[in-house]
């Protein structure tokens, strides 16, 4: 038999414990502080029996009130029998010290409790590599979830680990449910990829390649092909071909697109069409295009505390709807239009109607690095910025050649039938990818 100290698991508490000495051997970070005599039980029994009382040592401890660690058979040891006449008495065995952590055996313990999509990764879970990468990603997806601002690239990286982890998983345990997480997982990183491109303008997983920082567009992929469905509606239904007219159809159909009627003030009018608001306002008016409460100099003379109500006949619910976007995508394709048409440079250089509608064609023609048109195009086709800006194809180059001096454009070029050139820096957000 042998007296015996050892630590629970997560070494807090120490034991004390006679066991024989198999026992200790097989038991974890035992220690042994003393073994018994060999000696028969009865002789052992009719020894102590024979002790006075007062010879007899208090259990567990000493009269100093020293905790001492002592067999409950009080007879001394064969190695202290041996000693005995030659040494001083031994002093008491002192219990040790809990015994410090090993390296890393903290962060082990606090892993075993790990938790990811509302499940608790076992922590017997092999092979170890497994249920840290688990555990990792479930402390990762509650840190992004603390974040001030999402970072789409970053959840979809989280989102695409969780499906190979859980993949992994599926197949240590033979648990058919985890499978399911794999295709929420996958589906899941897909969409955030998609957002991330529609945002941004570039795939999650690529990098800058050269082209600078990344950009972070007004309008996503599908708003951007909502604005230009509208601008198609504006070149096709405007009731007179003067670029005036089609600008005012083009912002006032952005503001009844969902119910057919919309707020106006005078300072809106003048802000799209300087000089020739209350024109181009009577020619809508006359083509019956657009219906007013009252008059036209009424309309101009409109606050913003008091805006003038108006009537699009086309547009209303009743008629054939020309557009199935929501109201936050109306009003996101509307707020991308009027920055367009107001960019204070273009203000500045008092550009006419026929230019700033060039300007929303190049806009809402890019691709992800701001140059014009498609890939496999290299450009926009010149007859169709033309007939969308009403000017002749030969007068393209001129008010391009405006664009870049007003830094809407960083060059331009009108060679071979194509309208060719980039956005300038400072309006990329603007650009709505193609």
């Amino acid at each position: 038999m042998t007296l015996t100290v050892y630590a629970d698991r997560a070494g807090r508490l120490w034991r004390i414990a006679e066991m024989c000495a198999r026992c200790a051997a097989a038991l974890p970070d035992c220690r042994v502080l003393d073994t018994a005599p060999a000696r028969p039980p009865a002789a052992r029994t009719t020894e102590a029996a024979g002790k006075p009382a007062a010879e007899r040592e208090p259990a567990g401890g000493t009269a100093e009130g020293r905790v001492t660690a002592v067999f409950s058979d009080h007879a001394p040891s064969p190695a202290t029998d041996a000693a005995a006449s030659s040494s001083p008495p031994a002093q008491p065995a002192a219990v040790p010290h809990a015994r410090a952590a090993a390296p890393g055996a903290a962060s082990r313990h606090a892993q075993q409790r790990g938790k990811i999509a509302q499940r608790i990764v076992p922590h017997d879970l092999e092979p170890d590599v497994l249920r840290a990468e688990l555990i990792e990603l479930g402390d990762a997806f509650r840190t992004y979830q603390q974040r001030p601002e999402p970072d789409l690239a970053l959840l979809a990286e989280l989102h695409e680990r969780k499906a190979r982890a859980f993949r992994l998983w599926a197949d240590v345990s033979g648990d058919g449910s985890l499978r399911h997480e794999v295709t929420r997982a996958e589906k899941a990183a897909q969409t955030t990829r998609g957002m991330h491109t529609n945002r941004v303008g570039q795939p999650a997983d690529d990098t800058t390649g050269g082209n600078g920082p990344l950009v972070e567009r007004l309008l996503t992929r599908t708003q951007a092909m909502h604005a230009r469905t509208v601008l198609d509606y504006a070149q096709s239904h405007a009731p007179h071909p003067a670029a005036e007219v089609r600008l005012a159809v083009l912002l006032l159909t952005l503001r009844a697109a969902r119910a057919g009627t919309g707020n106006i003030t005078g300072q809106d009018l003048t802000g799209w069409l300087h000089g020739d608001a209350e024109q181009v306002l009577q020619r809508l008016v006359e083509a019956d295009w657009l219906r007013l409460p009252g008059t036209v100099a009424e309309t101009m003379a409109s606050q913003p505390e008091d805006p003038t109500a108006f009537t699009v006949p086309t547009l209303l619910p009743e008629r054939p709807r020309p557009f199935d976007f929501g109201k936050t995508t109306r009003a996101r394709i509307s707020g991308w239009a009027q920055k367009v048409v107001g960019d204070r440079k273009i203000r500045k250089k008092k550009l006419g109607a026929a230019t700033r509608l060039l300007a929303l064609y190049t806009a809402a023609h890019t691709r992800p690095d701001g140059r014009l048109g498609r890939s496999e195009d290299d450009g926009i086709p010149l007859d169709q910025a033309a007939a969308f800006s009403t000017l002749p194809p030969d007068q393209i180059a001129e008010h391009t050649s405006l664009l870049v001096a007003a830094d809407w454009l960083a060059e331009s070029d009108t060679a071979a039938g194509m309208l060719c050139g980039q956005l300038a820096q400072r309006v990329l957000a603007l650009g709505l990818l193609l």
